[in-house]
């Protein structure tokens, strides 16, 4: 069998590598103007626009404010560099603060952070919610104050850090 987002088998051959944020975290943290990426078949909307692998987000110009849940790979890094110099928005990605990725694009860049309680349970394409959890721990991630006060109010269970204050105190 192959593996799935976090390294878990999936539940059937040929499935998907696309994930879905639970629409319960859009819902908290919205609206959102783009979703730079999107599968192909989305089941719901997660932001007024969306660019999926046909538009390539990554090259993409973006505006407004951004969700991101950028493909869990090797061009991660490159989709919070993008974000991070935008300046506006949140995204989501597994806690892997060891990494250089989350040393240059959420350490030394991010505003807030919020480190989800428990593991997520991502969705397919289909709608139909993964039968297993992704395997790590996620984190949302904000870039600019506003995205780190809706970060903060959203009722999202987990803990918060607030980036500047721990910036600004060393």
């Amino acid at each position: 069998m192959s593996k799935g987002i976090g390294g878990h088998q999936r539940a059937y051959r040929g499935a998907t590598d696309d994930w879905l944020t639970p629409p319960e975290i859009i819902e908290a943290l919205g609206p959102f103007d783009l979703d730079p990426c999107v599968p192909f078949c989305m089941p719901w909307r997660t932001a007024s626009l969306s660019f999926s692998e046909f538009e390539d987000g990554l090259y993409q110009p973006w505006c407004g404010r951004v969700w991101l849940n950028p493909p869990y790979g090797p061009l991660a890094a490159e989709w919070l560099k993008k974000l991070s110099r935008d300046g506006n928005g949140i995204a989501v990605i597994f806690a892997r603060t060891e990494t250089a990725m989350f040393f240059e694009h959420v350490w030394r860049a991010a505003d807030a952070m919020l480190f989800l309680e428990g593991r997520l349970h991502f969705y397919h394409p289909s709608g139909k919610r993964a039968a297993h959890n992704g395997g790590a721990p996620s984190v949302l991630i904000a870039y600019g104050q506003d995205n780190a006060a809706r970060l903060a109010k959203s009722g999202l269970r987990g803990a918060y850090i607030d980036l500047t204050m721990q910036r600004s105190a060393a």
